[in-house]
């Protein structure tokens, strides 16, 4: 820690805990427990159950959570795609146009995701470009709301990057594209899945711009969480919202150790 002295290291972590536990600890430990309750009247719920469970393991809430992976899988692949040849397109841009360049990435950061939603809706409800009403238009705002995240991600590690070595490699004869495949992508992998790790969870819980595009057959998780609740099923929410969690952390466990594997090479 950057705090040298014992009362100094005490007081960090007291305060550390003080945050912690009501802000961040304490909400999902209500939401954790109110997943195996059917009532609660007191300072704890009775009645624990894990009814909610199973009923994810089949019928709707089954097939969202599939459709949230795929949403999520897709996106993020997409992102880090386009992410990754605009910031490798960027690198060489100076001033005024890569300037502009970030601003056009960050943009859907920068305003609302309902207004993204809104935009994608009217953009693309007439011919030729007709995907209102399908999963390709999830996807696809999925992948505009995550992208940016990807942009940066990859933009910052090619600033780390050392020339030295696809100097070397051009000085050899290697051509651009071999330098690319063979130095530059393989030194970025770290870099590459924490920016899909980072897209993969952002795409799970997105709901905003989700609730005004999505069609009746394909229906994330977070949408059916809310349409839990909104009626009134705070149990079945809470045990559904569990199993978003779950999922998308043992998602980042696995890209992790990919992560940790590309830094080792």
């Amino acid at each position: 820690m950057l705090v040298h002295s014992r009362k100094g290291r005490w007081t960090a972590w007291l305060f550390f805990f003080v945050l912690f536990l009501p802000l961040f600890a304490l909400p999902f430990l209500v939401v954790v427990m109110a997943s195996f309750a059917t009532h609660w009247s007191g300072a704890f719920p009775s009645h624990a159950t894990f009814a909610h469970y199973r009923d994810v393991t089949h019928g709707d809430s089954l097939h969202a959570l599939t459709t949230s992976l795929l949403t999520a899988l897709a996106a993020s692949l997409l992102a880090l795609v386009i992410g990754t040849w605009a910031a490798l397109a960027a690198e060489r841009l100076r001033g005024a146009a890569r300037r502009v360049l970030d601003g056009l990435f960050m943009l859907p950061v920068a305003v609302p995701s309902v207004v993204v939603g809104l935009s994608l809706l009217v953009a693309f409800s007439q011919p030729p470009f007709l995907l209102n009403g399908t999963a390709r238009i999830v996807v696809l705002a999925h992948t505009v709301l995550v992208t940016a995240f990807a942009y940066q991600s990859v933009s910052a590690a090619l600033s780390r990057l050392d020339p030295a070595y696809e100097q070397s490699a051009a000085s050899l004869g290697a051509r651009p594209a071999t330098v690319l495949w063979r130095i530059r992508i393989p030194l970025l992998l770290p870099s590459l899945t924490a920016a899909a790790g980072l897209c993969f969870a952002l795409s799970m819980g997105e709901l905003s711009a989700t609730m005004m595009l999505y069609p009746p057959d394909w229906v994330p998780l977070p949408v059916r969480i809310y349409g839990a609740t909104s009626r009134g099923s705070l149990f079945e929410g809470a045990a559904l919202a569990v199993v978003l969690m779950l999922t998308t952390l043992v998602v980042l466990l696995g890209m992790s150790r990919v992560r940790t594997r590309a830094s080792y090479r």
